[in-house]
C-alpha cells in the first residue's frame, strides 16, 4: 500500500509576517453575549478589533460628557423641528412654541392646501 502524503499549502512569506505580527484572538461566550456585541458595537461606531484595543489600553473611547449631548441633541432637534418665521419689525426669527401659533398654522396649511409632494404629484 501507497502512503499518501498530505499537501499542505504553504503560506506566502507576506502572509506568514502578518499572520506573526497579527496573531488571532479568541474567545467562547454565549450565544447571547455574543448577539448583544455584534448589535451594540456598530452603535458606538466600533468594531471588535476597535474594542479590544480598548480594552487594552491602545485606543482611546471618546465619550461626550452628558450635558454636551443632552444640548446638541436639542440644538440638533430645533434645527430639524422648530418653525420659525421673521418678526416683520426687526427680521429675527420667531420660535412656533405656543398651542396658539401651532394651532394657526395648522389652519394656515389645511385652508392653503398644503399636503405631501408625492400626494400633490399624484394629483397633477
Amino acid at each position: 500500500m501507497k502512503k499518501v502524503e498530505s499537501k499542505k499549502k504553504r503560506k506566502l512569506p507576506s502572509r506568514e509576517k502578518y499572520d506573526q505580527k497579527n496573531p488571532t484572538v479568541s474567545a467562547r461566550v454565549p450565544k447571547e453575549t455574543r448577539d448583544r456585541l455584534l448589535v451594540n458595537l456598530p452603535k458606538l461606531g466600533m468594531t471588535l478589533p476597535d474594542a479590544l484595543k480598548v480594552l487594552a489600553g491602545e485606543l482611546e473611547v471618546k465619550v461626550m460628557p452628558i450635558d454636551e449631548a443632552r444640548r446638541q441633541g436639542f440644538e440638533d432637534a430645533m434645527k430639524l423641528y422648530m418653525v420659525t418665521y421673521p418678526c416683520k419689525i426687526c427680521g429675527k426669527p420667531i420660535h412656533i412654541t405656543s398651542p396658539k401659533a401651532k394651532e394657526a398654522v395648522r389652519g394656515f396649511m389645511i385652508e392653503h392646501g398644503w399636503g405631501h409632494s408625492k400626494c400633490h404629484e399624484r394629483t397633477r
